[in-house]
């Protein structure tokens, strides 16, 4: 029965993993401990690790990311999270790798009793895919700004990200079924006079940590909002002439990470960068160096506490 079990038992797993992390014992010796096989006890060491229930890293005060973490600490006064990546890497494994170190640091992050707020996107969504579940109790993830346009609702592509962050903590998802931009900003401001809305604003308001990327125009990894059909010639002429460089859920921002006075913003759904200043913990995610512009730009607006980001970009960011 143990030799087929497709999901290893909690107890087994936390033993096996004891046995061999802290007790340093051979795999062999854990066998004959549990009456088990060595592949079993393999599986269950390999199960340990992709629940998380094992987290393996590796520091040192030699390497290269450790030493651009403390560049960025002392440049922009945030907690680095440096992903060591090829220089020549594609930037979609430059993207998966900086996701599962984000999905580690969540793990450590996220605990019982906490509102999330989590922003939909590219890189948001592969994070989403990398998170090892942890058990936690009244967590709720609550959506940061609407999905829908002219061609789509949206409710499918962000609900899908904030499900998988819920089911992976256990906790509950609270949507945001509100177009990303309204056609009319005085439609807006009757929509968040609305008790339905004001109920997710009011849980933006008190959000402990925050799950976000910075949005730009030129990433080699598209972002949402501009691959996505949620910009029309117009708008895009409109932010390029008012010298946007990027957003943070779906709110724009100057290159000193100024906001005020951008006309689209006065549509856009995102919470206002004050709202997102208000949480403890703000995790921003980038990987690629055409980020870098807007990744600027949110440090500029004081937006992140922790930056997860690839080699390649930390270096340029720094230099």
């Amino acid at each position: 029965m143990d030799e087929s079990s497709d999901s290893p038992s909690i107890e087994r797993t936390l033993t096996a993993s004891h046995l061999y992390y802290v007790q340093n014992r051979t795999m062999d010796a854990i066998a004959r401990e549990l009456g088990t096989s060595r592949s079993t006890v393999s599986r269950l060491l390999s199960h340990a690790r992709a629940t998380g229930i094992v987290d393996i890293r590796i520091r040192s005060p030699f390497e290269g990311p450790r030493l651009l973490e403390e560049r960025l600490a002392a440049r922009f006064g945030i907690v680095g999270h440096v992903v060591p990546v090829p220089d020549d890497a594609h930037e979609v494994e430059r993207l998966e790798r900086v996701a599962v170190a984000a999905a580690h640091l969540l793990h450590d992050l996220v605990h019982s009793n906490l509102t999330i707020g989590v922003a939909w996107g590219s890189t948001t969504a592969e994070v989403s895919r990398r998170l090892a579940p942890k058990q936690v109790h009244n967590t709720t993830f609550v959506q940061l700004n609407g999905s829908g346009n002219t061609h789509t609702t949206g409710l499918l592509y962000a609900s899908e990200i904030l499900s998988r962050f819920a089911r992976a903590y256990g906790g509950s998802a609270q949507q945001f079924p509100v177009p990303a931009f309204f056609d009319d900003p005085l439609t807006k401001q009757a929509m968040w006079r609305e008790r339905s809305t004001r109920r997710i604003l009011s849980m933006q308001a008190a959000m402990d940590l925050v799950v976000f990327s910075t949005g730009s125009a030129g990433s080699r990894v598209p972002s949402h909002v501009y691959s996505g059909g949620y910009l029309e010639p117009s708008d895009l002429a409109a932010l390029d002439a008012e010298g946007v460089v990027g957003d943070v859920a779906t709110v724009f921002f100057r290159a000193d990470g100024s906001s005020d006075g951008i006309a689209l913003n006065e549509r856009a759904t995102g919470p206002h960068f004050d709202v997102l200043r208000r949480a403890a913990r703000r995790v921003c995610v980038v990987s690629g160096v055409s980020k870098l512009v807007s990744l600027r730009g949110a440090l500029a607006a004081n937006l992140a506490t922790d930056l997860v980001i690839d080699e390649a970009t930390a270096r340029a960011l720094v230099d």
